[in-house]
């Protein structure tokens, strides 16, 4: 199952979609569901065109950029979108919920050498980035072995906590403008962030096409409004 969802394509998925769009539309035009799963494959779909060989850099602004369509929400207090980690940790919780198919399971164990290999990384630890020493590289690799035990217990939400919060630094630093376009330095850790969201992005939208679709999932970061 893992295989299946992880290499779905935009169009694969939105011919999966496509049920549900035409009913929630029917309900309501500006359908937030609709919205969401709209723009976060518009955005996938064009980091599938990230061209050959793929341009890694893109390919990740991309993906996490269709990611955040699905998890965004907007603080009606303060008028304006709630903080990006707030936001994908409750996201990534009500995914794992309504996940009664064990897709990320399934995702996380058939990954399993890629996900270490972004552990070990120490140039993707925020622990590391604090005080970046030797001392700190090597403590900031404790994350690797913890997520042995991890792995054996099936913790898989924490599993998953820690890959997005590595492939969130490496997003950062991209958008930040801390790192150079196409720069030789972040090669490795770039393409392996960008695969691994890949295949996680594609499971997510699955379990909330297939699961998820009449689930409120709170308010949208900055609607479509028409002209006036």
């Amino acid at each position: 199952m893992a295989a299946e969802t992880q290499s779905l394509t935009v169009e694969q998925l939105r011919r999966r979609w496509l049920p549900h769009k035409y009913r929630l539309r029917a309900l309501r035009s500006d359908h937030p569901t609709h919205i969401r799963i709209h723009r976060a494959l518009s955005w996938l779909g064009y980091a599938e065109k990230a061209g050959k060989p793929i341009d890694y850099d893109l390919a990740l602004v991309t993906q996490w950029i269709a990611f955040n369509a699905l998890y965004g929400q907007w603080n009606e207090a303060a008028g304006e979108p709630l903080h990006d980690k707030e936001c994908w940790r409750v996201f990534l919780e009500r995914i794992l919920e309504l996940d009664s198919d064990d897709r990320i399971p399934d995702v996380l164990q058939s990954n399993k050498r890629l996900v270490m290999s972004i552990f070990e990384d120490r140039h993707l630890s925020s622990f590391f980035w604090q005080q970046p020493t030797k001392k700190r590289a090597g403590q900031s690799r404790k994350v690797k072995y913890d997520a042995q035990s991890w792995y054996v217990g099936d913790n898989w939400a924490l599993i998953l906590d820690h890959v997005m919060d590595r492939i969130y630094l490496m997003r950062c630093q991209l958008v930040h403008g801390a790192a150079t376009y196409r720069g030789k330095l972040n090669r490795s850790a770039l393409r392996q962030c960008s695969v691994m969201l890949s295949h996680l992005l594609r499971t997510m939208l699955t379990i909330l096409i297939d699961h998820g679709a009449d689930e409120d999932w709170g308010i949208m970061c900055y609607p479509p409004i028409q002209a006036q």
